[in-house]
């Protein structure tokens, strides 16, 4: 639930929107990786347009987030969601601006079909909205720094137990230097 007292809108990102959500993420994280990594997402075959969302109040844009396709490779091959990045802007965050762009990519994600959604983050943060350690699941982090508990997945109504093996990253992840970061 968003603690605000005004209108938060949750959207999909539109093209006059991308100069900010670069600024946004950058102030958000205070480092470039994590924009420079959705530009080369939403310049790649595993971006989702529905799947960039933003919040905004009054054409301010208050946070975004991005979930895109990466890949499980295991006795079989498919396709799940990455949930990367999550930003905030600073003067906004701890007031539900996280939650309810991550409540809704999740929702997105449900109403796509997608078995799971992947993560690698704050183990005090993302347990909230469903997600759990992806080795309980037989599923295998890309970068071996990554602490077991920092890398999860969150199960949506299509998983089955045969989705396991280790998840691939496609170039974006790599270029932008974010894998295992």
């Amino acid at each position: 639930m968003c603690r605000y007292h005004f209108v938060v809108i949750l959207r999909s990102e539109n093209p006059t929107d991308l100069d900010s959500i670069r600024l946004l993420v950058d102030q958000a994280f205070g480092e470039p990786m994590p924009s420079k990594l959705i530009d080369l997402v939403r310049g790649s075959d595993r971006f989702v347009p529905d799947l960039s969302i933003v919040a905004e109040t009054d054409g301010v844009l208050l946070g975004h987030i991005l979930l895109s396709y990466v890949t499980i490779e295991g006795e079989e091959s498919f396709d799940v969601l990455s949930l990367a990045p999550l930003a905030v802007h600073p003067d906004h965050q701890r007031r539900g601006v996280g939650t309810a762009l991550s409540e809704e990519g999740l929702a997105r994600a449900e109403r796509q079909g997608v078995p799971l959604v992947v993560v690698e983050g704050h183990p005090g943060y993302y347990p909230r909205f469903g997600f759990e350690r992806a080795s309980l699941h037989g599923i295998e982090k890309a970068a071996p720094q990554v602490p077991d508990d920092a890398f999860m997945v969150r199960r949506l109504s299509s998983y089955e137990p045969r989705f396991r093996g280790q998840l691939v990253y496609p170039p974006a992840f790599y270029d932008a230097d974010t894998v295992g970061s």
